[in-house]
């Protein structure tokens, strides 16, 4: 996997919003601006940040816009994208990626950014996991570890972590590239180029308010394409405000994923810290890891 440029000071930070509207414009702009620039690091913001259409932040062509500029610009290091929500899909396949290849940048985002992530990581390249802009509106202590690992994971400094384990977890051991994030994305792409190889992956997967039984279709979906069939792990992030039904489902989310999981013997992680909670630790998708499973603790150690 080709890895971008660690940042160091000077560098310069794309903001765009690919998919949803930015609320609170003028608070996530003022607290994006004195975060990055108290790291020694410049930013701009796309010309069509605090647009509105409808839905979306601008219009798919004013989003694909903002985004194929940052690409596209040598000078811009990484690009943030200030927020998820919905439209990153739609505007995939009109980006072009040459000029990136060129010069590869660090793409940061989670939930819809998962789009972004897929399509980078199958052509080969490293992409950042981690909190988006609007995350900084939230009180600062609970949102501390997403802020530092994110740092850490711009400028090269994130190593491993180690976490508590869980009643559930499926112990082992297993080597390989972290691939995956929002489990609706990861449904939403199947059958098109954005949907993953996952043999000799691991699968990250993460999801916030949805009923059990979407998330059960969702992973018998991924696994009836053969998301689990060659995978060598699965870390399971935040599963958030999950809905109740009625009937009620009658299992935990955890006995939920370990049927879907049943027909393999790859170790299973139970909570590890990332996705639509205020901890969202960074993760390098794309980068091998080894990924080490007890009851008692989760490791996961970053392969350089």
């Amino acid at each position: 996997m080709i890895r971008p440029s660690y940042l160091k000071a000077g560098d310069t930070i794309a903001v765009v919003a690919p998919a949803g509207v930015l609320k609170q414009n003028a608070e996530v702009i003022q607290n994006t601006k004195s975060l990055l620039n108290s790291w020694g690091l410049e930013v701009v913001f796309g010309e069509h940040l605090q647009t509105k259409s409808h839905h979306f932040a601008g219009t798919d062509t004013q989003r694909s816009s903002d985004l194929q500029i940052a690409l596209d610009n040598p000078n811009i290091k990484a690009i943030w994208c200030a927020r998820g929500g919905y439209g990153t899909l739609r505007i995939i396949d009109d980006l072009d990626f040459k000029r990136f290849k060129i010069n590869p940048k660090w793409i940061i985002g989670y939930s819809d950014i998962t789009v972004l992530h897929n399509a980078l990581n199958n052509m080969g390249y490293e992409s950042l996991h981690a909190m988006m802009c609007i995350n900084l509106t939230d009180h600062p202590k609970p949102i501390k570890q997403s802020v530092e690992t994110l740092k850490a994971a711009l400028f090269g400094t994130l190593k491993n972590y180690e976490i508590e384990g869980h009643s559930d977890n499926r112990q082992g051991d297993a080597t390989g590239a972290i691939v995956g994030g929002n489990l609706s994305l990861l449904t939403a792409v199947l059958g098109s180029s954005t949907q993953l190889d996952t043999k000799g992956k691991l699968i990250f997967i993460e999801e916030i308010g949805e009923y059990k039984y979407h998330i059960d279709r969702q992973l018998q979906s991924l696994k009836r394409a053969g998301y689990f069939k060659h995978c060598v792990g699965v870390i399971i992030g935040d599963m958030s405000q999950i809905k109740i039904n009625d009937p009620a489902w009658g299992d935990s989310i955890e006995a939920l994923i370990l049927d879907v999981l049943k027909d393999t013997n790859v170790p299973v992680a139970f909570g590890f810290p990332a996705g639509h909670e205020l901890e969202n630790r960074a993760l390098y998708f794309g980068r091998s890891v080894q990924l080490q499973v007890t009851k008692s603790k989760t490791r996961v150690l970053f392969i350089d």
